[in-house]
This record gives structure tokens, C-alpha cells and sequence, in this order.
């Protein structure tokens, strides 16, 4: 695998991150970009420049991911050029909040399963991040996928706004859709890494009522006062102080679990809106973290996307982080970018995004899940 990083700001124009080999001909190009950016047509004019033979795929973010760097308003292009691997885009409607789980089964069923007499063995995704649940969405996909077919990816941002998000492949850019890349081949080894740094707290409760991502009853009683019972004096900055006080969501029999986001409540249902489904039947405590833990939790996902690796690196590292967690790091949010570049090492190339959702596996061979306030990282290479 030869790798090529470029970066477009509207003061410097297009920088040169780090050079492939001379004859660098790739097959892929990752773009993450403002939203704004990945519209401007003379920036994906550039990139189809650069790169004439190339799929182009990407998204819009809440922040952009270069080595070590976090930055706005710029355009992040990472160039692959796989030796031994074959690679095939493909967009399909996103589904809406409604049809999300039949959304992912089509996905399922239109990407190919073989190219050039190689075997899907990974895809990578990117997805509208508002107007789309990302759970059912992968649900609908791991109901269909087979099992063996490593998935990972994120939902799109924009810049914190919350208004409108974008993906891209190729000279399309659009809204409502998702992207997804397969990779073909046994040669390309993968890795993933998946950590929040939030530490669940308190008794845990049985979820006995919900509805898809909205939380009504906890042991039988109503949701929201439990919550605030928990919170004490925070319950009073509700929805804002939500961020800090996630739900750690375990599946009954599973030892894992996952964070959901607090979004917002109402007082008269006495239920809370979280950012990902929490069913019925599982369990759920509270969680708090600080800007140390966050950072831990960082390079705790850096050391599990190894796991596939020793004693080699793998040569680009794809992290997808939240932007909660960004907004709770503020100023050291470069801290947790950091953290995994002490532990993947100079020889790995890093790039990625700050999003609305995650998408990864606990680990290889699991179905694909959405995290939330968590950093995922996929390592790759070829061998």
C-alpha cells in the first residue's frame, strides 16, 4: 500500500501532508472536509485532478483528523494505492429515521460480494449523521452481511451545527445517503479499535419500557427522575450538562457495552431522547469521565487496533471520534489524537474525523454497532 496526504485551507490553498512513491497511482481517495469545503466545487475539481482514476469517497465533519492535527475548514485527502486489494464504491439512500433498518439491508444486499474473483472481506462507510438511525441502520446491514465481513465507518458532521450533513462518492455530493467502500481481497489485514475512557457508576438498572432511542422507564419507574436523582445539582443545567453524564448501555448476557448520548427530555412523559436505540430487557448505568479518562480512553483503542498487527504497524489508522468528546476536551482535543500516535507509532499514517456517530465492532468477527462519545480507529495494510 503507497499513501499520499494532501490538506486544502482557503489561506494556503493545497499543502503536500506527505508524497507517494514516484508512479503513484491510486485507486482510492478518503476525503473528510467542512461542509462548505466538500461543496466547493473547485476543491473536488482539484481532488478529481490529482487523482483521474480514482473513487472518491468521504464525508462532511464536526472536525478534521491530519497526523496529529485537529482542524476546520479544510479539506483532508488521504490517496491509497492498493497493491493486492480491490476496491469497489457504491451510495445508497440512507432511509430516513424511519426506514433506516431496510435501508441497511439493501446495502447489504447491492454491494457485491466478490470482484475481480476476490471475496468482500471489509467495507468502509460513511452515512448522512442527522437524518438517519444509525443503529437500525446497521442492524438492517448485519441481518444480511455476512458475519466474516469486517465493518466500520461513521456518521457525517457539520461543524457542530446540527443542520444539514453531507457524503460523497465520487463527483456526487449529497445529503441523505450513505457511502460505502468494499475492500477485496484476504491481503488486506485489518485492525479495530473502540474505547470511550467513561466509567459506568452507580446501580445498575433494567431498561423494563423504551422506544427505539427514546428511554421511559428504568425498573419500572419513570426514566427522567431517575436520571436526575443521579444527577443532583447538574439536573438543573439538563440538556446541556447531559453530555457529561452518558448512559452505558450492556445487552443482557454481554460483558461490553456501549455509550449513548443524553440529546434532550420531557418533563411530562417523564422520558429522555438518547442518540442511539436502547432496547428493552437491557441494562444501563451512568457514566462520567474527564479529559484524562478520555485521552486513556483514546489510546486504549489505539492498543486494541494493534491486536491484529504485532510485531508489524499498520500503515493508516482511520479515527472516528465523537464530537462530544471534543466538545467536553475543548482545547486539548488534540490530546486524545496524540495519545494514539504514541502508541501506533511515526510509520503509521493517521487521518479521520470528528462525527456524529461511530461505527465499529467490540472486535473482529462482531456485527458492526453505533457507539456514541467514543474514539474507533481501523488500521490497515496490505501483506
Amino acid at each position: 500500500m503507497k499513501i499520499e496526504q494532501r490538506k486544502w485551507t482557503k489561506r494556503e490553498g493545497w499543502t503536500m501532508i506527505s508524497s507517494g512513491d514516484p508512479g503513484h497511482s491510486p485507486q482510492l481517495v478518503l476525503i473528510f472536509a467542512a461542509p462548505d469545503v466538500l461543496r466547493a466545487v473547485e476543491v473536488m475539481k482539484d481532488v478529481r485532478a490529482f487523482y483521474p482514476k480514482a473513487t472518491i469517497a468521504g464525508c462532511s465533519t464536526a472536525g478534521e483528523i491530519i497526523g496529529t492535527r485537529v482542524v476546520d475548514e479544510s479539506a483532508i485527502v488521504t490517496a491509497l494505492e492498493l497493491e493486492h486489494t480491490a476496491i469497489a464504491g457504491l451510495l445508497v439512500e440512507s432511509g430516513g429515521l424511519v426506514d433506516s433498518w431496510e435501508a441497511g439491508k439493501r446495502l447489504a444486499r447491492e454491494i457485491p460480494r466478490e470482484l475481480e474473483k476476490l471475496p468482500l472481506t471489509s467495507a468502509l462507510l460513511f452515512s448522512e449523521g442527522l437524518g438517519i438511525n444509525g443503529a437500525d441502520f446497521l442492524a438492517g446491514l448485519s441481518s444480511e452481511l455476512p458475519r466474516e465481513v469486517t465493518v466500520t465507518g461513521g456518521m457525517a458532521g457539520d461543524s457542530g451545527l446540527f443542520k444539514e450533513t453531507w457524503v460523497t462518492l465520487n463527483e456526487r455530493i449529497e445529503r441523505n445517503k450513505v457511502v460505502a467502500v468494499g475492500f477485496y481481497g484476504s491481503r488486506l489485514k485489518i485492525g479495530i479499535g473502540t474505547m470511550g475512557g467513561w466509567d459506568p457508576f452507580g446501580p445498575e438498572r433494567l431498561v423494563t419500557r423504551s422506544v427505539k432511542n427514546v428511554l421511559y422507564e428504568l425498573d419500572s419507574r419513570p426514566a427522567l427522575a431517575l436520571y436526575k436523582q443521579y444527577l443532583g445539582q447538574y439536573a438543573e443545567g439538563l440538556p446541556g450538562t447531559g453530555f457529561f453524564f452518558p448512559l452505558h448501555v450492556r445487552a443482557p448476557g454481554e460483558e461490553n457495552g456501549v455509550i449513548r448520548t443524553f440529546l434532550e427530555f420531557d418533563e411530562k412523559e417523564q422520558c429522555m431522547t438518547f442518540s442511539g436505540n436502547i432496547k428493552a430487557g437491557s441494562y444501563v448505568r451512568m457514566a462520567k469521565s474527564n479529559a484524562y479518562r478520555l485521552v486513556d480512553g483514546a489510546a486504549s483503542a489505539a492498543r486494541g487496533s494493534l491486536s491484529n498487527f504485532a510485531p508489524d504497524s499498520p500503515q493508516l489508522a482511520i479515527l472516528v471520534s465523537c464530537v462530544a468528546r471534543r466538545i467536553l476536551l475543548k482545547q486539548r482535543v488534540e490530546e486524545e489524537i496524540e495519545a494514539v500516535r504514541q502508541i501506533l507509532g511515526e510509520k503509521t499514517a493517521m487521518t479521520g474525523f470528528y462525527s456524529y456517530g461511530e461505527w465499529a465492532p467490540q472486535k473482529i468477527g462482531a456485527a458492526c454497532e453505533l457507539h456514541n462519545q467514543t474514539m474507533t480507529i481501523t488500521t490497515l495494510a496490505e501483506v
